[in-house]
């Protein structure tokens, strides 16, 4: 395979969910060559398959400082003011907006049909077609992005290396699997838009393209990480032999739905006052300690209290799959269990989404500001990949200007694991990552995940790329880097639980882990998380 830096462009963004494809849009609107990279196509993304809504305040019964002091409450302290009030204020904007360009929300009547979710002390949580919000999202999203000529999507297209020249990001290099060919994209500058990196964990709710990839280019190219221990695993993961862990909304228990043990016990009221629509971490250390007690595999999701026909009509997505799998959810209990679902943690950015990198920004789950502290918020992420993706993309606009001249040749990219030897390494990382780095850790498991991971460094060689390769050595980084954090952090908090720290110590760690290439985990104190604005702004 060769490199062809034939491609030029004012700014690069990978990744097509929204936070993506928002800012492709506001850089199109102003710029003539806008160049957008894909893995799969357009819609195959974590947006697409999001049920569970769009948290807003646009409800005469709701309030924007509640909305906030959900946000902060869910983030066990860890929740930057500054990016949870820049989030729930531009909120109501993003989603006018949206609707503006032709997004069409569920209804009761004329007004717009609030949901309410675990954590929200309000309904406030929009649904598209039930429980399609995101896919929704992403079609008006991408209609609006095929009205400029001066964007281009290419399908296809694996990221994999940034363009580092004298410390600023100037392009990206990318497989082109179709071609067979890494080429590189020459810019002023690279947004990081890729989503999460759930498929690093063998139980995980995520698409196959969530592996990391823009959290792992940006560590190789010296950009700091930020609370990258804080992984969320959703507790309603479809728990059906020979199925992917699909996931089951929350609103399924904001509706009402129930858990139970396999022998029919309720057992949430015991573990937490709100009993059912207690935060995400607490019902996810929930069900895994009651599997572990109990020896089973799973847990029940039941939802034969409630009304079938309302349940038919409010989630015909979860219908028709448990249709498939032979499950009549309106009558029959769910099996369901815990999955890796979104990483709070990710590239350290200020609220614009610039990186401690020149010209390298991110944005949406790939990003970290601070906004979800130790667990997010129901319901937030949606909301997060249009704020920030719209506020990035204005940013970007601003330092245009900025930029340095025209670069020099391209280096050579980063090495990867070689292809005949990928899909062992990724499935040793699953591994490691489900067992030692899940939903309750300990620190005799994280140090045999630092032996394990460690040992798969002399396999990292450069030879011609592969997507199984890139994606190998990317989950590899993220896994790695996530250990490194959670071995340091010697407290419980939010999503991060460990059985030999269960207590919560605001003395020592009411502070976010910062990690970069070469360097240790360095602490930074709670209200400082996100870089600072620059002078301009």
């Amino acid at each position: 395979m060769r490199r062809d830096g034939s491609r030029q462009a004012e700014f690069v963004v990978v990744g097509s969910g929204v936070a993506g494809l928002r800012a492709a849009i506001g850089l199109a609107e102003a710029l003539e060559r806008v160049l957008l990279l894909t893995k799969d196509t357009p819609t195959d993304s974590n947006t697409d398959r999001a049920q569970g809504g769009v948290a807003v305040v646009l409800s005469d019964e709701d309030e924007v400082g509640l909305h906030f002091e959900d946000t902060l409450r869910a983030g066990a302290g860890l929740s930057e003011e500054s990016a949870a009030r820049t989030l729930v204020e531009d909120g109501a904007r993003a989603i006018l907006e949206l609707i503006e360009w032709g997004a069409e929300f569920d209804r009761q009547g004329i007004q717009l049909a609030f949901g309410r979710e675990a954590a929200h002390s309000a309904r406030r949580v929009l649904h598209a077609g039930g429980d399609a919000t995101g896919r929704e999202i992403v079609r008006v999203l991408l209609a609006k992005a095929s009205m400029f000529p001066s964007l281009r999507i290419l399908s296809g297209c694996i990221a994999q290396d940034l363009w580092i020249e004298s410390g600023s990001c100037r392009g990206v290099h990318y497989l082109d699997e179709a071609a067979g060919e890494t080429r590189t994209a020459a810019a002023a500058g690279v947004l990081l838009a890729t989503g999460g990196a759930g498929r690093v964990y063998r139980e995980n709710t995520n698409p196959p393209q969530a592996t990391g990839d823009g959290i792992a280019m940006a560590w190789l190219a010296g950009a700091e990480l930020m609370d990258m221990e804080f992984v969320q695993f959703h507790p309603t993961a479809l728990a059906v032999p020979g199925e992917p862990r699909w996931l089951l909304t929350e609103a399924l228990r904001g509706e009402g739905g129930v858990l139970r043990t396999l022998s029919g016990r309720r057992f949430m009221p015991q573990y937490h006052g709100d009993g059912d629509l207690a935060p995400r971490d607490v019902v996810s250390r929930s069900i895994a300690q009651e599997i572990a007690r109990s020896g089973d595999d799973h847990v029940l999701l039941d939802l034969g209290h409630l009304d079938a026909a309302f349940l038919r009509r409010r989630f015909p997505g979860i219908d028709a799959l448990c249709t498939r799998c032979g499950l009549d959810f309106t009558r029959d209990p769910i099996p369901v269990l815990p999955a890796a679902h979104y990483f709070m943690g990710g590239v350290r950015t200020d609220l614009l989404g610039r990186s401690s990198v020149p010209g390298l920004y991110a944005a949406g789950e790939t990003a970290c500001t601070g906004v979800h502290g130790a667990n997010r918020l129901a319901s937030n992420s949606l909301l997060e990949g249009l704020v920030f993706g719209a506020r990035v993309s204005t940013a970007m606009l601003v330092d245009l200007g900025r930029a340095a001249g025209e670069p020099g040749p391209p280096p050579d990219p980063e090495p990867f694991f070689a292809e005949d030897g990928a899909a062992a390494v990724a499935e040793r990382v699953a591994v490691e990552a489900s067992e030692r780095l899940g939903v309750i850790r300990n620190g005799g498991g994280l140090d045999r995940a630092r032996a394990v991971l460690e040992g798969f460094s002399a396999g990292c060689v450069a030879s011609s790329a592969s997507r199984d390769g890139i994606e190998a050595r990317n989950r590899w980084i993220v896994a790695r880097a996530v250990t490194e954090a959670a071995t340091w952090r010697t407290e419980s908090r939010g999503a991060h639980f460990r059985s030999d720290h269960p207590e919560v110590d605001d003395r020592n760690f009411r502070v976010h882990s910062v990690q970069r290439l070469g360097s240790g985990v360095a602490a930074v104190p709670a209200g400082e998380g996100p870089l600072p604005l620059s002078e301009s702004e």
